[in-house]
């Protein structure tokens, strides 16, 4: 398997975790704050959408005006990054609409990564006003946006056990 491949096949399984999280959650639940994590699911998947978009879009091929104007990411962009407060993003919006636009992030995101070559994955990023904070080339966002998104999917499930009940991984528990 490539290098690409792999990227691919991970960001699909991120993606694919965070779906699954994220839809087991009562839609009427996702502006409860959870204490001790103070956060909230429409936070959480707000902030998902512009980071998608920042670590596999924006630093591999550059902003997709079409996509900002579609899904009104200066607005995510104001109430889900890392300075402000979940709760000041109660009521501003939907969650079947969050839902909806995080996954036609989630598409683009995975066309944009399917798109680049092997070649493609040491090129540097593409610049950005705020500098990425972990990757030097395309490869290195893609991965760290991997790994952002699993650390948000432990968040997400951490909100859920808090504000609804425990994820159901399909374990079975000795009897």
């Amino acid at each position: 398997m490539t290098e690409l491949q792999t990227l691919i096949k991970q960001t699909e399984n991120a993606f694919e975790w965070t779906n699954k999280l994220i839809g087991s959650i009562p839609t009427e639940k996702w502006d409860t704050m959870a204490n001790g994590v103070e956060s909230n699911i429409s936070w959480q998947v707000g902030h998902q959408i512009i980071s998608i978009y920042y670590h596999t879009i924006m630093t591999t091929v550059g902003h997709i005006p079409k996509l900002i104007e579609n899904l009104n990411l200066r607005l995510y962009t104001e109430i889900c990054n890392y300075n402000t407060f979940a709760n000041d993003m109660v009521g501003k919006t939907e969650p079947e609409q969050l839902m909806e636009h995080l996954k036609v992030m989630q598409e683009q995101s995975l066309t944009v990564i399917g798109s680049l070559s092997e070649n493609d994955l040491q090129k540097p990023v593409e610049p950005t006003k705020v500098p990425h904070p972990v990757a030097k080339n395309k490869f290195d966002a893609i991965d760290w946006n991997i790994k952002h998104t699993m650390w948000h999917c432990g968040q997400i499930a951490t909100i859920k056990r808090i504000v609804d009940k425990s994820y159901d991984y399909g374990i079975k528990r000795p009897k």
